[in-house]
């Protein structure tokens, strides 16, 4: 298979695949975030969430991708500005949690695992979460079909709104089921459709 356009992207410093600011939600908020709090991000990618937030002053941040190419340059970028960021290639299947999180992010990474994975990763992720704990997932679903560029990858795409019942027992701070359009380096512009959902544990 010819090399991803991720990867392409992340062989860069200069160029980010999504842009280098941080996803808008987390911005949003991000006054419900502990600082002191420990932070995972699934799917990092080369990190643009978590140099935000390890810029603002968190120090207990974990972060992992699939891609060795996207780690090395988040490396690159936290040790050049001296940010404490723990980032490790794993994929969602090799992850193992090892203890309990404040604030558990993943932008546009589950549907490339198979759909029973991704939900039990996200029980997991659950069960790893402190009382009072924050998460924000953005995943693709199925109301659109996968663009070509992600088409050969997209083995786990959700139905619309599926995620929301998976956290049926959690606040819903806000839940969005929206399309968008995109452009990437190298990929013409075209449009997804996606779920966004921001949750926190109420209960044991």
């Amino acid at each position: 298979m010819e090399i991803s356009f991720w990867e392409k992207a992340f062989k860069s410093d200069t160029t980010f695949l999504f842009g280098s600011s941080p996803n808008k939600t987390v911005t949003d908020f991000e006054n419900l975030f502990n600082e002191k709090g420990a932070v995972l991000d699934i799917g990092c990618g080369d990190g643009k969430n978590v140099v935000y937030l390890a810029r603002q002053g968190f120090k207990n941040i974990d972060a992992f991708d699939i891609s060795e190419t996207a780690i090395e340059k988040l490396k690159r970028i936290s040790d050049n500005e001296k940010l404490e960021i723990n980032s490790q290639v794993k994929s969602l299947q090799e992850f193992n949690f090892e203890k309990q999180y404040d604030l558990v992010m993943s932008f546009g990474v589950y549907h490339f695992v198979p759909e029973q994975e991704w939900k039990n990763f996200i029980l997991k992720a659950q069960q790893n979460t402190k009382l009072g704990g924050i998460h924000i997932i953005q995943m693709f679903n199925d109301n659109i079909p996968p663009t070509s560029d992600i088409a050969p990858y997209a083995v786990g795409m959700a139905k619309d709104g599926e995620l929301k019942k998976l956290y049926k027992d959690w606040e819903i701070l806000q839940f969005l089921s929206y399309e968008f359009e995109e452009k990437h380096p190298g990929v013409s512009l075209h449009k997804h459709a996606s779920n966004k959902l921001v949750a926190r544990k109420i209960r044991k």
